[in-house]
């Protein structure tokens, strides 16, 4: 009985954790393939920006509403309806003959992501129950979505290389099958709740906050082109006036999308706010260093993605080692302080790249600290939120911290890369010293990002007396 069990839990993470590393390795694994998508597809730059872009921001923009919908009809089946979503849409993807399909393939495979990733943290919670699983399997978690963003890096150039830009989408469709053929028999079953107690969908407030929150991610992705400049500015204003009427609605609603309550809740307000620069810093880092590669080092797509896997590497093995155990001895806090911290130093050592690279000396050092990095900032900023709160609050409270870092990440990368921009200034020539130093000055602001949340972290994450780390509090949050 005990192996079955160990077995079944241990499947429960193999299938939480695949699933959440294809949500994560789409964030990336466009990005190798857009010049042969846009001469496939007759898109010009703009266009294939928002093949990009459509993913993100509907993942960002709808994560509140999935997180809700996870704690509100059941996280196990909202897990199976958003991996039906992104499935069937990453196919629609790999098929689409036409730019628009493929754009609007993209946006709905992002609202499939953002109705998972809030209800694998709220499965995760229920289904590891003991401390010391559960920080096994929080840290397993947190790798996936550290290693995502470098395997998508990797395995977009191999498999464009290969078979061509459709396999990049395909190669999801055969994995969502198998795991929807498994998630009944490994996840937990939904709760039966009270009567009364399922509530309903605060609908004016998932439009209100879902519209806020896409205006916003378009308006900071606009804003640096001087062409849609003033427009961006307008959309801006927009998109905060909506943002603050879905803050009204949401304090006098009885059914809140995202009740406030939870922010008086203070691991998860500082949760998410340095989740918010764990995105900043890293997300943009590895465009980065996709430019230095190919741009200066004239790295093939193939060879430049393989250059990262260190990272996803160095995650895994981080996460499965001695992060589990450093949780248990030190807690969230210390970990995620030691994760930014390597993060910065990583991102430092980058903003030194030479302008002639040796790989093993100048790229793989720093790209190991970043892969040690990552999953132990990941899961020190996930777990102590999510489980300071209800079990009932567990999906949107994971929805809240994922939103920030969503959100934290579009910003980074607009600011960092207008940032480079502004150091380059008018030289356009890739082999031109201010080319490299506007790179470099990117780096140093991600270094600059990690740093500051390492300080948050220490100032807004202090030990709660009346709570014990990685420990559901059943009460804590919940009135």
């Amino acid at each position: 009985m005990a192996g079955r069990m160990l077995m079944g839990r241990s499947g429960t993470l193999v299938l939480i954790t695949a699933v959440e590393l294809l949500v994560f390795l789409d964030t990336s694994v466009v990005n190798i393939a857009l010049p042969q998508i846009g001469a496939g597809l007759h898109l010009r730059e703009a266009g294939l920006s928002w093949v990009t872009n459509a993913y993100l921001l509907a993942f960002g923009g709808c994560m509140l509403v999935g997180g809700r919908a996870a704690d509100l009809l059941g996280a196990r089946r909202m897990f199976r309806a958003g991996l039906t979503l992104f499935t069937l849409a990453s196919a629609a993807a790999g098929l689409a003959t036409t730019p628009w399909l493929l754009i609007a393939a993209r946006a709905l495979q992002g609202i499939g992501g953002a109705v998972l990733i809030p209800a694998q943290l709220a499965l995760l919670t229920r289904a590891f129950t003991e401390p010391a699983a559960r920080r096994r399997a929080f840290g397993v978690w947190s790798a996936m979505g550290a290693a995502g963003a470098a395997i998508g890096t990797a395995t977009g150039g191999l498999l464009t290389q290969a078979l061509g830009w459709p396999s990049i989408f395909l190669i999801n469709v055969p994995v969502g099958v198998l795991a929807l053929a498994w998630s009944n028999r490994l996840l937990p079953a939904d709760l039966a709740r009270p009567a009364g107690a399922r509530g309903r969908l605060d609908l004016p407030g998932a439009v209100a906050g879902t519209a806020g929150l896409l205006m916003l991610g378009y308006a900071v992705a606009a804003i640096a082109d001087r062409d849609t400049r003033v427009a961006a500015v307008g959309l801006l204003v927009a998109a905060l006036v909506m943002l603050a009427g879905f803050v009204v609605i949401e304090a006098r609603t009885s059914v809140p999308l995202m009740p406030l309550r939870l922010f008086g809740v203070r691991l998860v307000t500082g949760s998410a706010v340095v989740n918010a620069l764990v995105g900043a810093a890293h997300v943009p880092a590895f465009a980065l260093l996709a430019l230095y590669l190919q741009q200066t080092q004239n790295y093939d797509p193939t060879r430049s993605g393989l250059a990262v896997l260190p990272v996803a590497a160095a995650a895994l093995v981080a996460s499965r080692t001695f992060i589990p155990g450093l949780l248990k001895i030190l807690g969230a806090r210390p970990v995620l302080a030691a994760g930014l911290a390597f993060q910065a130093a990583g991102l430092g050592w980058f903003a030194a790249l030479p302008s002639t690279v040796d790989y093993l000396a100048d790229v793989l050092p720093p790209a190991l600290l970043l892969g040690v990095g990552l999953p132990a900032a990941f899961v020190g900023v996930t777990a102590p939120a999510v489980t300071a709160v209800a079990s009932t609050d567990a999906g949107v409270t994971a929805a809240i911290v994922s939103t920030a870092q969503r959100i934290g990440s579009g910003l980074g990368v607009t600011a960092v890369l207008a940032l480079a921009a502004t150091v380059t200034g008018a030289e356009s020539a890739v082999t031109s010293p201010a080319y490299l130093s506007g790179l470099r000055a990117g780096f140093a602001a991600c270094a600059g990002l990690a740093l500051l949340g390492l300080v948050l972290t220490l100032v807004l994450l202090r030990p709660d007396p009346t709570a014990t780390a990685l420990v559901p509090q059943p009460t804590k949050g919940s009135h």
